[in-house]
């Protein structure tokens, strides 16, 4: 593992927020297998059973909350990282007509204390803001939303994850300009949108995956809304090694990397929730579904990304496609709920070799 990504993360003191959560618990433990030295930055797990805790990881910990700002500058600069992975978010489209002000404090002011902070402890070096594809002013359109497409957002979420942008392109601007890198500061902040994340792990509310999983574990038939809905779905660990990627390149001080990048499926690998779902079901006798297209909150029914920018110039693509994500999902809650068995490491350790044997430029 210390080879990957140029061992660039072997001892590397890294900073995490949102390490509780379903892609910053795989996260923290990718990193510590590199030989990383961590900090965790979250609210308690969103869910029982949660894998940061069936993970026990080993790293340093804080409970806290995004939105404390003292607190938070507090953590980040006893702990002096060179690097910090910025995950923590309110993470839900429907907990967010519910709870609009609380989104919209976590995921934009959130992000300003974050950026706030990093910019008060010299260690720093590198920022990377994990935003989402919800991003982007959807038009509904079947082409692959670009970098410098528009920012939008019709329910808070997306609109929040689209200030979020806003906020790193104003940071990066008014504080961290890139050509007076290496003069008048020394770090380099990106953002990344990436698509529909799966994999195990994951019990979050009002997510597909999560709800199959809850319906299999009370033996209950799941109710599926908008099935024909088309999503950039992929493993958790695509867009993970494109952070890890974008990291290295960062710490490089490579400063043409301080930009926002999109990390999706390979052109052509879309699939739509009912795929998904029957993806699930083919993988796992236990999963019992049926659709529902009643009337329920606004969702956008074609969301996908254009990653020609960081498939040409980061030359990162995805190791898994998406069937390949379906039976690896499956497969990871199958051996938790049938065998007791947490498999994360096994499908790090999978996904390496596969990208290492692809050639894959973060893996030789």
């Amino acid at each position: 593992m210390n080879k990957l990504f140029k061992n660039i993360y072997h001892n590397r003191r890294v900073f995490i927020t949102g390490h509780t959560g379903f892609k910053g618990s795989w996260l923290a433990f990718w990193l510590r297998k590199m030989g990383a030295e961590v900090f965790g930055y979250s609210l308690e797990p969103p869910s029982d059973p949660n894998h940061a805790s069936l993970l026990d990881l080993d790293i340093q910990s804080m409970i806290a909350d995004i939105r404390d700002r003292d607190v938070l500058y507090g953590a980040i600069k006893d702990f002096q990282p060179e690097i910090v992975f910025h995950l923590a978010a309110q993470p839900l489209v429907r907990y967010s007509y519910q709870y609009p002000v609380d989104t919209f404090e976590t995921n934009v002011m959130g992000c300003v204390f974050l950026f706030d902070v990093c910019r008060q402890v010299n260690s720093v070096r590198a920022i990377i803001n994990v935003t989402s594809d919800k991003c982007y002013e959807n038009k509904e359109r079947m082409e692959g939303y670009r970098e410098d497409d528009p920012m939008g957002g019709h329910d808070p979420y997306s609109c929040s994850k689209g200030c979020a942008e806003l906020v790193t392109t104003a940071y990066r601007r008014s504080f961290f300009p890139i050509e007076e890198f290496g003069h008048s500061h020394h770090v380099l902040v990106a953002s990344c949108r990436a698509g529909n994340v799966i994999g195990g792990g994951d019990w979050a509310q009002d997510r597909l995956i999560p709800d199959i999983i809850r319906a299999v574990a009370c033996r209950e038939c799941v109710r599926i809304r908008h099935p024909q809905a088309i999503r950039p779905w992929q493993h958790v660990l695509e867009p993970l090694s494109g952070y890890l990627l974008l990291g290295q390149r960062l710490l490089e001080g490579k400063k043409e990397f301080s930009q926002a990048w999109n990390f999706g499926p390979g052109k052509g690998d879309v699939r739509c929730v009912e795929d998904v779902v029957k993806g699930m079901s083919f993988q796992w006798d236990r999963v019992s579904y049926h659709f529902d297209e009643g009337e329920h909150l606004h969702e956008a029914k074609v969301l996908q990304l254009n990653c020609d920018k960081v498939n040409t110039i980061m030359n990162w693509s995805e190791v898994w496609d998406v069937d390949e994500a379906i039976r690896r999902t499956a497969i990871w809650y199958k051996k938790f709920y049938e065998e007791k068995a947490v498999v994360t490491e096994n499908d790090i350790s999978d996904y390496v070799n596969h990208a290492r044997n692809k050639g894959i430029v973060w893996a030789v």
